[in-house]
């Protein structure tokens, strides 16, 4: 498979499924290992794994696994110790590896309890090297859409006329794009959309505020927390978060919680 890459030790392809972005709050749901030797023999793990909190819709809609799909399946602290032995002395590599799949695989290896280290590894994202010979800046962007190059890059008003110019080339390029605000929003903030607030500390599951942070907390109910442990709402309130996530649990502790419209 790898026709053009020296190796001098095991290099492991990692890709992973969430239950969303934040490697702290979130689960993994699917993890695929692909493991090639130096004589370019090769091993392959891939587990379904039950993440113990519910898979928001905006997940759901990515990769199409369901809580159904998990509920019988194990946790990772199940798996770890094997995942953590399939790994070692292995580099690693991925698309996107390294700001998000293997951040998100440490913090399961840390709630598993298990001893786990990208010391003494090469880490490999293809991400990064795909941005760096192909830039995804504005002014690739109106080379690629417009054809042209920007005369005054990072003048604000040069930079706001340019953006237009590339959305009406987009629109131009690819024919199946949405043609109307309401759909080109939908496209552009697919993630956002079960997000109770702007930053998505709290997410809508099935019609329920439900907490999207937090090692206690993620997944409960914001009906559970109030009613429960009200202190960690309280907490929340007196520390460094948006003014709509304080608003928020201020409302929740008198008993008042979002509705969705």
């Amino acid at each position: 498979m790898l026709k053009n890459l020296r190796l001098e030790r095991p290099i492991a392809f990692i890709d992973i499924e969430t239950t969303g972005l934040n490697p702290h709050s979130d689960r993994i749901v699917e993890l695929s290992i692909l493991k090639i030797h130096p004589d370019s023999s090769e091993e392959y793990k891939s587990h379904r794994i039950n993440p113990g909190i519910p898979i928001p819709a905006s997940a759901i809609t990515i990769h199409g696994i369901t809580d159904a799909d998990v509920e019988s399946e194990p946790m990772f602290r199940q798996y770890a110790k094997n995942i953590r032995d399939f790994l070692e002395d292995c580099d690693i590599s991925g698309f996107n590896i390294i700001r998000f799949d293997l951040p998100c695989l440490e913090a399961e290896f840390a709630r598993a309890n298990v001893d786990f280290s990208r010391q003494g590894r090469y880490l490999v994202d293809s991400q990064v090297i795909f941005h760096k010979r192909e830039p995804r800046d504005l002014e690739a962007a109106y080379r690629k859409y417009c054809g042209g190059e920007m005369k005054n890059a990072h003048s604000a008003e040069e930079d706001a006329k340019v953006s237009a110019e590339v959305l009406d080339g987009q629109l131009e390029m690819y024919e199946d794009l949405p043609r109307n605000v309401a759909e080109l929003s939908t496209l552009s903030w697919r993630d956002g959309q079960d997000h109770v607030d702007a930053e998505g500390r709290f997410i809508w599951v099935e019609g329920e505020v439900v907490c999207n942070f937090g090692k206690e907390h993620s997944g409960q109910r914001l009906k559970d927390i109030a009613l429960n442990d009200p202190d960690y709402l309280q907490w929340i309130a007196r520390s460094d978060f948006s003014a709509e996530v304080k608003n928020i649990v201020t409302k929740a502790l008198g008993g008042e919680f979002p509705e969705r419209g």
